[in-house]
């Protein structure tokens, strides 16, 4: 199957219209990142205010827990309701989460605030990449979802100095509300100029397998975010029963008939695993440059930087390459780099921090051709019924890696060694990479299986 092409021509009007289009869901997508990252400088003055440092952790858990949770219903919902309509609904969710969260007066409030803000925010990454896989030709999507890398980037960068400007010079309040203005200007731009995409299709929704879905997945999340054990379990229970489910009704949550094709199905696979790794990786590199070189918070924070970078040039350069290097290649380029790198990490636990720093940039690339190039390859093997669906899929995988990631590894470096620091700590992140190390060449051996072809070329 292949999408219908969007390579017809334009009239200069038509042309126009889709550019502000997308400005409007670029501007959504800044809007989520930044929200991402702005929001981490401000909790400790959240905290003290509102008296709540015994539930320090639960805004950060509840929003990445209903953000990704909601973003498989999103993407099912905007191929049967169509795209825009739910976009519109989900940057409503946000923006009144926001406003809420700059408003709260208990821990209480603000964690239902960040509860909907999530909700809204599940919606604007999953649909934003879903109406680009519709609008644009493969190369100009590359272009236009590589762009959106680096929109991502920036804001991961200028995010925590952003946050901490307005918190010291106006308030804690202003971190959220910074959000409203260019979520009004991204909601007016699409709602304006997008043409519909995603037409309402005579289909329901497998509503028990959605919520058997739902309840499986969030109680994975949490349970792994709060090292609840029985609620893992329970929840993988759950989400076995969903997917028997969901493999006889006609129009799943999940998309079933996608997955039993090769190209989604080692897309999906392949950003559980490079997820599970990365983002595992990630949450413990801060302790490396504290506990083992001696480093600072704003060392912690640098040895991060250079992997973010990395991920959004390579992202960039593969929309570049599209023309001349198939998908199939630009994923294989992008684990092997990923196997070389975690490899290289192994023998360095007790290198300085320069040297870690070098090689999370070239980890930062291995994600960026990797990543992008198995969702272009999974959007141009779905059927245009699937899009969506497929989307949202694919980064949900990505996403529930990264969750699995980051509990298995601590369970591999021990709390024990996280406090002690110095070489137990080192010798622990050893142990993080050589399964970091597994996983990408696992996803190396599956991204072999792909075809040398772009499916839309097959």
């Amino acid at each position: 199957m292949s999408l219908p092409s969007a390579q017809s021509a334009l009239s200069p009007e038509q042309a126009r219209l889709r550019q502000l289009a997308t400005t409007g869901l670029i501007l959504g997508v800044f809007l989520n990142a930044l929200e991402s990252s702005v929001v981490s400088t401000a909790m400790p003055s959240v905290i003290r205010e509102l008296r709540g440092s015994a539930y320090y952790a639960l805004p950060f858990a509840v929003y990445l827990l209903t953000s990704t949770v909601s973003s498989p219903l999103w993407g099912r919902g905007s191929d049967i309701m169509g795209r825009k309509r739910l976009y519109l609904t989900g940057m409503v969710l946000f923006l009144l989460g926001s406003a809420l969260c700059g408003a709260a007066q208990t821990m209480g409030w603000l964690i239902g605030a960040r509860a909907l803000q999530g909700l809204g925010a599940g919606a604007l990454l999953t649909i934003s990449l879903t109406i680009v896989g519709e609008l644009f030709s493969l190369e100009e999507r590359g272009r236009v979802q590589a762009f959106i890398s680096g929109v991502w980037g920036i804001s991961g960068l200028v995010g925590p100095l952003l946050g901490g400007w307005l918190t010291d010079t106006l308030s804690w309040r202003w971190t959220f509300y910074v959000s409203l203005p260019f979520g009004l200007a991204a909601f007016g731009l699409v709602a304006r100029f997008l043409q519909q995409t995603g037409q309402r299709r005579e289909a329901k929704l497998d509503w028990l397998g959605a919520a058997l879905f739902t309840l499986g997945s969030g109680a994975v999340i949490w349970g792994l975010e709060q090292k609840i054990w029985l609620l893992v379990g329970l929840g993988l229970v759950v989400l076995l029963s969903a997917v028997r489910l969901e493999r006889r009704h006609p129009s799943p949550l999940l998309p079933m008939q996608a997955l039993r094709e090769r190209v989604p199905l080692i897309a999906f696979a392949g950003n559980f695993l490079g997820g599970a790794a990365y983002f595992g990786i990630i949450a413990y590199l801060p302790l490396y440059a504290q506990g083992v070189t001696g480093g600072g918070a704003t060392a912690a924070g640098a040895i991060l930087t250079p992997m973010l970078v990395g991920w959004t040039l390579t992202a960039i350069l593969t929309a570049r390459l599209l023309k001349r290097v198939p998908l199939a290649r630009l994923s294989q380029v992008g684990f092997a780099v990923l196997v070389v790198m975690f490899l290289a990490l192994t023998f360095t636990v007790h290198s300085p921090l320069w040297v870690t720093s070098a090689l999370g940039f070239a980890v930062g690339m291995g994600m960026g051709f990797s990543m992008l190039s198995l969702l272009l390859s999974a959007q141009q093997a779905a059927g245009a019924g699937e899009l969506g669906a497929v989307t949202s899929g694919v980064l949900f995988a990505r996403q529930m890696g990264g969750a699995l990631g980051v509990a298995v590894m601590a369970l591999l470096i021990g709390s024990g060694n996280i406090l002690a620091g110095g070489v137990e700590l080192a010798e622990g992140l050893r142990r993080a990479y050589f399964l970091a190390l597994g996983l990408v060449a696992l996803a190396l051996a599956l991204s072999l299986r792909l075809p040398a072809q772009n499916p839309q070329e097959a």
